[in-house]
């Protein structure tokens, strides 16, 4: 298309050119008529001209051979000088004009010369536009489907937006009546073994309570029993927590069938030794009891761990070994020996305060969330962090293993949950939050979040 464009371009800058050619050749012809009547004319004035000064000397002449000779008229030679040269000045005066016409016509040729040129350029420029409304409406036209193409994409994309929140709330339903019907069967197994643990306090109750009779019954017919008789020390012994601890109440969460156990063989043995308790009080001895419970009033052991505040305080899954973590951005290991904390390291690294501290299962790795925006990796031989996980921007607020270990999940209070591949150092997952994360919990596929808005939030992780 272009190239026909450009070959009509050229075939009308030709027929231009040759209609200029033409039109300068017949300019120049006019010109020359008209130039030349005009120096035809002064030629002819010139002669007449001449023609009369030699009129003028012959009368003059006439004059003088007359014999008449006034003072005032001039003589011969005078006025033929006079005439000689008012005809030099006319000629220096034609010659000028002259001169100047050619000037002019230099002049003019030259303009005509420019004006063919912008002629010319004009031509090409307007070929150019042409050729560049063509490509403008080629461009139109593809900005036109391309636009078409666009809006259609655009309504996909907002129907399978509409598609994808429509299955992830479905999914979230199902997940809250997977939820809910395991709360309903936890609620009615831990019913079912209530029910079983009271009958069979009732069966072991009502057995201890035959066998007492029974011992009290047998012991009456064969007369051993005798008031002055000393009591055994066990018996002893339950007299003293009695008076010390006054009257013993049942606690349904302490009773367990490894104490009702205990206590029936305990009973057993005492029966079959014949030592039984004097008091009729004793013979009831409640089951599964809570004989000391109370808050402690006093430390047993006080230690300044850190230079400034402890945010954090870990076991280790050995409970040997324990992990501090605070304001003054290190996190110090304690070994526990005899009740007391004996120091076995520092690890640093975090730019500002430690927040939370979490320990592997092997109890080999330290994982930390800090206030300056990270999660913080270590093995307990280095002193310095292997890994560091950034992308939070708030301060991370808790850091926690996942079940497979090689993944950790961190909770900000950027209102995001973030999931972590340790080997990459890297995060896979980001959890878009409406509160910010206080705390997370993790399992193999489940995690639960705490969140400052009074709720908590299960995600699953698949």
């Amino acid at each position: 298309m272009i190239m026909a464009a450009l070959q009509r371009a050229r075939n009308s800058e030709l027929k231009q050119s040759e209609t200029w050619k033409r039109h300068i050749i017949r300019q120049l012809k006019h010109r020359n008529r008209t130039q030349t009547s005009v120096f035809q004319d002064i030629i002819e004035s010139y002669h007449s001209l001449l023609e009369k000064s030699k009129q003028r000397a012959f009368i003059t002449k006439g004059i003088l051979g007359s014999g008449s000779r006034p003072s005032a008229v001039p003589s011969s030679e005078d006025s033929l000088t006079s005439l000689k040269t008012t005809t030099g000045e006319l000629a220096y005066q034609v010659v000028e004009l002259q001169q100047r016409l050619q000037m002019k016509q230099v002049t003019l040729d030259e303009q005509h010369t420019k004006l063919y040129e912008v002629q010319k350029h004009l031509s090409l420029l307007a070929s150019e536009h042409r050729v560049l409304q063509e490509r403008v409406a080629d461009v139109q036209t593809g900005n036109r489907l391309l636009k078409q193409n666009y809006d259609s994409l655009l309504e996909q994309h907002q129907n399978t937006e509409r598609t994808y929140r429509q299955e992830k709330l479905h999914s979230s339903e199902i997940l809250e009546n997977m939820i809910q019907l395991k709360q309903q069967a936890a609620v009615r197994m831990n019913h079912r073994n209530e029910k079983r643990v009271r009958a069979r306090e009732a069966s072991i109750h009502k057995e201890l309570q035959m066998a007492a009779s029974k011992n009290v019954n047998i012991n009456e017919e064969s007369g051993n029993v005798s008031p002055s008789e000393p009591s055994s020390p066990k018996c002893e012994t339950a007299e003293r927590v009695k008076r010390s601890h006054g009257p013993l109440f049942r606690s349904a969460s302490a009773t367990s069938p490894r104490i009702f156990s205990s206590i029936k063989g305990l009973f057993e043995r005492k029966i079959r030794g014949k030592s039984v308790c004097r008091s009729e009080e004793d013979l009831f001895i409640p089951l599964g009891v809570c004989l000391v419970a109370r808050v402690p009033t006093k430390a047993i052991y006080t230690l300044d761990a850190h230079e400034l505040g402890i945010n954090a305080v870990r076991f280790s899954t050995s409970s040997n070994l324990l992990a501090t973590g605070g304001t003054d951005r290190v996190i110090k290991l304690w070994d526990i020996e005899a009740g007391t904390l004996q120091n076995r390291g520092t690890l640093d690294g975090s730019n500002e305060g430690i927040t939370s501290i979490e320990f592997d299962p092997t109890g080999t790795r330290i994982l930390a969330a800090s206030y300056d925006k990270s999660a913080l990796f270590w093995r307990l031989e280095d002193s310095v962090p292997k890994v560091t996980l950034t992308g939070h921007s708030r301060k991370v607020t808790a850091a926690k293993f996942k079940y497979s270990q090689r993944q950790v999940v961190t909770g900000s209070a950027d209102r995001t949950v973030k999931i972590w591949d340790l080997q990459r150092a890297a995060c896979i997952q980001t959890i878009e939050v409406l509160s910010f994360c206080s705390d997370v919990v993790c399992s193999e596929y489940l995690i639960i979040s705490s969140h400052y808005d009074r709720k908590i939030r299960f995600w699953d992780s698949r």
